[in-house]
């Protein structure tokens, strides 16, 4: 097992739920990533997303288009990614999955990126615009290299769809709670203990419900009807305020400890 594999056994076996967080690679710089990554660690987040900055970024809303904008300002490209969770595998073993567009992977060349991104410490891919069924090589290559391939099932997916998709994902399955693109709601989707119903007629890996949860209360909400909750744009949108301020790390973190603690109750 790799390292969200054996971290998700371990919170069935504690009878916790679990909490992502994504977060821009390079916003507002790779070191501000390094130490977050770090904090987050310490804080009890279960699995780190980091998003490589990408320039047409199409699953994504307004606050995380943004970060992505700032990590390219910042100089940042998959390569230095790599070399961030690298220094962060330094002091820490926090589970990393690298949400990415294919283009970025393609470019690079698929064997090359998923050779350097196992080696660099990383434990797994969600690749956005990557369907299935153009994935057997991906999938062959991720198996060999000990990665999980993370796919995203939607409300609008339909039945055969779901199994199809399910039966070829590794690691966790990232349930979409809403149509669109990533960004804060101000409420929870009220479809989502029947859709992941759903999901788990398929499959025995845990889901990860994420898209619109933007705190606390809606954060432990969520929790109760999956595996694990994610949270990105509400965090993002944290480090958009804070910027390169002495306090970015400590703000962000105790923002990001407060909904850990609503989902696990620590």
């Amino acid at each position: 097992m790799n390292r969200i594999e054996e971290r998700f056994a371990r919170l069935q076996r504690d009878g916790r739920k679990g909490f992502v967080v994504y977060i821009g690679a390079g916003d507002p710089d790779l070191e501000a990533t390094r130490q977050l990554a770090l904090a987050f660690d310490g804080a009890g987040v279960d699995v780190l997303e980091l998003g490589v900055p990408f320039s047409d970024p199409l699953a994504d809303g307004l606050v995380n288009q943004l970060a992505a904008q700032r990590g390219l300002d910042s100089g940042t490209t998959p390569a230095r990614v790599l070399e961030t969770v690298a220094a962060i595998r330094r002091d820490s073993q926090i589970p990393i999955v690298l949400y990415i567009y294919f283009n970025l992977v393609h470019r690079i060349g698929l064997e090359t990126f998923i050779t350097d991104a196992a080696q660099a410490g990383v434990d797994g891919l969600l690749v956005l615009d990557l369907p299935p069924e153009e994935a057997d090589l991906y999938e062959a290559l991720m198996r060999a290299a000990g990665l999980c391939n993370i796919y995203l099932v939607a409300p609008t997916t339909p039945e055969d769809r779901v199994a199809y998709i399910v039966k070829r994902g590794a690691g966790f399955i990232y349930y979409v709670s809403r149509e669109g693109v990533t960004g804060m709601q101000t409420q929870i989707a009220d479809t989502i203990g029947a859709m992941t119903a759903r999901i788990r007629a398929h499959t025995d890996l845990p889901i990860a419900i994420g898209f619109g949860i933007s705190n606390p209360e809606q954060a432990k909400a969520v929790a109760q009807a999956a595996d694990a909750c994610v949270v990105g744009s509400a965090i993002v949108n944290q480090i958009a305020t804070h910027g390169r301020s002495p306090e970015l790390v400590p703000r962000v973190t105790q923002f990001v400890a407060e909904m850990v603690q609503a989902v696990k109750g620590r």
